[in-house]
């Protein structure tokens, strides 16, 4: 009677449980980062758009002048027209310290001192859940001419264009490991068949079938996979945590690290995403390394 576990075809020299492991920990540990990298554009690419679409800026020249329809200034008539917009919810005039802010990337320093023909700017908010009406802007040059309404949407749909180009990237990146990992179990496989040439000749000779060989070189290339992959989703869980780290400012719209999300509040899906890892690598160790086996032997004498 065979003793349990008895390795009657001698896969534990055949299959290493040395280099494949580390082989498929890499392709893992690679997948993580290709998960990761598409999330996150996807994320990402979704605030921009909320905040694009939630933001209006409007300029005013000649702002103290009066208004075209009389009453007040050119900048005051277009703040009691934005404050009566149902599909407003703010509109903050912004001051010469703002304005200064926004040059001092081009003029540096002398911009706070330029006595420089600057419109007002006026920061919007709008509604997500309402339609600006049609004719504001005609409203707006009615009552000062030249203003000039402008929204993100461009820059919106570039942000968005530039997020499906990477996740496609992610997306080619992913089926690359894929390939690779399949490479690696069927090259290790192949090996391991040499190795063992003359145990299976044997075997298959007393009577073993090719479901018999194939299963158990599937098993053990399952096995190692599997581990290799718990080890690359391991390897790719503190990479994760630090690159959610420093990406939490651009989703919070937020340069300070230190109101960022705490260092374990990684997205949903990438926690269902690791855990996957090491059953998707069991599985292409188990389907690559029956096929190679199958295969192998139907070219047996």
């Amino acid at each position: 009677m065979r003793p349990v576990g008895f390795d009657d075809l001698g896969l534990k020299r055949a299959l290493s449980d040395r280099l494949l492991p580390f082989l498929v920990a890499a392709m893992a540990f690679l997948a993580a980062l290709a998960l990761a990298g598409a999330l996150a554009t996807a994320m990402l690419a979704q605030h921009w758009q909320q905040g694009a679409e939630a933001e209006l800026t409007i300029q005013v020249p000649t702002p103290n002048d009066p208004a075209a329809s009389g009453h007040g200034t050119r900048l005051s008539a277009v703040m009691a027209i934005l404050h009566a917009e149902p599909g407003v919810v703010t509109a903050r005039s912004m001051s010469s310290d703002d304005l200064a802010a926004l040059l001092k990337p081009w003029l540096g320093d002398a911009g706070t001192t330029l006595a420089l023909p600057l419109p007002a700017v006026i920061a919007v908010t709008l509604d997500p859940g309402r339609a600006l009406a049609a004719d504001l802007p005609a409203r707006l040059t009615a009552v000062a001419p030249d203003t000039a309404a402008e929204s993100a949407d461009v820059w919106a749909g570039r942000l968005s264009a530039l997020a499906r180009s990477l996740q496609a990237c992610a997306a080619v990146m992913l089926l690359l490991v894929v390939g690779v990992a399949i490479a690696v179990v069927t090259v290790a496989t192949r090996a391991g068949l040499s190795a063992r040439r003359d145990a299976i000749e044997i075997v298959h000779g007393l009577g073993a079938t090719d479901a018999y060989i194939a299963g158990r070189f599937a098993r053990r290339a399952m096995r190692l996979a599997a581990a290799g992959g718990v080890g690359g989703a391991l390897a790719a869980l503190p990479v994760l945590l630090w690159l959610a780290y420093l990406a939490a400012p651009f989703a919070q719209g937020s340069a300070s690290l230190s109101d960022q999300t705490p260092l374990i509040a990684l997205p949903l899906p990438l926690w269902i995403a690791l855990p996957a890892l090491p059953l998707a690598a069991a599985a292409i160790g188990y389907v690559t390394a029956e096929g190679t086996v199958r295969r192998w032997l139907r070219r047996l004498p």
